[in-house]
């Protein structure tokens, strides 16, 4: 059986966005990025405690998207490993040299995941100026780091295993009575998660998760918004979700993109960590308290590209009303002989 990759933590997200400049406002001057690189058609990003070149990238394009998600892996032989491994699957892979891929990244390999995602594996990045006491710079919502991927994919129990097989740990699940599993939370940092499962349509991008140090920073980033007339860009929250325990605010950057501002999550180092299962009734896994949800958290995403940067094909279940409603949270249906697609 193939070695597969020893996956470190999620790394950072690729974004196609429309507008440059616009972006630039949104995540460097609203939420804080600070900017590591750029030129005219790309930013590389990353937060206050990020010691890498990047965590976050937006390169322009006619189109919003998911370029890719990226996984820094331990050694640069686990490259090599990542190459073979989704090969031995079947599955399309690209060897990304240095210099040919994303600014400051070395040696890659780009895959489409058995869940349809387009996914790095690198482990050589450029170094960046440590800015953790950097406070003269701090700006917006003084975004410290990014924390995870929520993606969408029709068939979560896949997702799981597929997972499960790079060495991702489990730290919460929403499942049915019949411990049908609606939800995942995985990791492989020492955090709640780096990669979250949504059910339903897919693959697309649900958000991506970064985090800030303290729950003041969340509710300041409501008031600048609010402050400059840009209240429109907050979708959900703020609140605390039940999973995870996070204390949360959800935005939509000016293509829609979706980001959520985190904190408050919790260890999940230990080597007996248990799996907290929420069973999907139960509606304080989805606000421990806050706001309901609304309909674009169930029925909008990102859409993700191929390797060659066309628009992947979107499958799965079209939900009823009569679905159990658990967005990123989890989305699921009780029978899934009411699924469609």
């Amino acid at each position: 059986m193939t070695t597969p990759p020893d996956v470190v933590r999620s790394a950072y997200a690729q974004l196609v966005v429309t507008d440059l400049d616009r972006a630039s406002w949104f995540w460097v001057d609203m939420l804080g990025f600070h900017t590591q690189y750029e030129d005219k058609s790309l930013l590389c990003l990353r937060g206050t405690d990020e010691l890498t070149h990047h965590s976050l990238v937006l390169r322009k394009g006619e189109t919003a998207a998911l370029d890719h998600i990226s996984y820094r892996v331990r050694t640069p032989e686990d490259v090599d490993r990542a190459e073979r491994y989704f090969t031995a699957l079947g599955l399309p892979v690209r060897r990304v040299p240095k210099g040919s891929g994303t600014p400051g990244v070395g040696d890659a390999v780009r895959v489409i995941d058995p869940l349809g995602f387009p996914v790095e594996f690198f482990h050589d990045i450029e170094r960046a100026e440590r800015l953790i006491q950097r406070y003269d710079l701090r700006r917006g919502a003084e975004i410290a780091r990014l924390d995870h991927f929520n993606i969408c994919t029709p068939d979560i129990p896949a997702a799981y295993d597929h997972y499960k097989a790079l060495g991702f740990g489990c730290s919460e699940t929403i499942e049915g009575d019949e411990h049908e599993l609606y939800a995942a939370w995985m990791y492989r940092k020492q955090t709640v998660h780096d990669v979250a499962f949504t059910a339903g349509a897919g693959p697309q991008l649900h958000h991506v998760g970064v985090a800030t140090h303290e729950s003041h920073q969340v509710l300041r980033t409501a008031d600048l918004f609010g402050s400059l007339g840009q209240e429109h860009h907050i979708e959900r929250g703020p609140g605390r979700h039940g999973v995870s325990n996070a204390f949360y605010l959800y935005l939509r950057d000016p293509d829609g993109h979706r980001v959520e501002i985190y904190t408050s999550d919790y260890y999940t180092g230990d080597p007996d960590h248990e799996t907290y299962r929420w069973n999907v009734h139960d509606d304080r896994r989805r606000d421990f308290w806050g706001n309901a949800v609304i309909e674009s958290w169930y029925k909008e995403a990102s859409p993700v590209l191929d390797l060659d940067g066309r628009p992947r094909p979107v499958t799965g279940p079209v939900l009823d009303e009569s679905a159990v409603q658990v967005g990123a949270d989890g989305l699921g249906i009780v029978d899934p002989g009411r699924q469609d697609g």
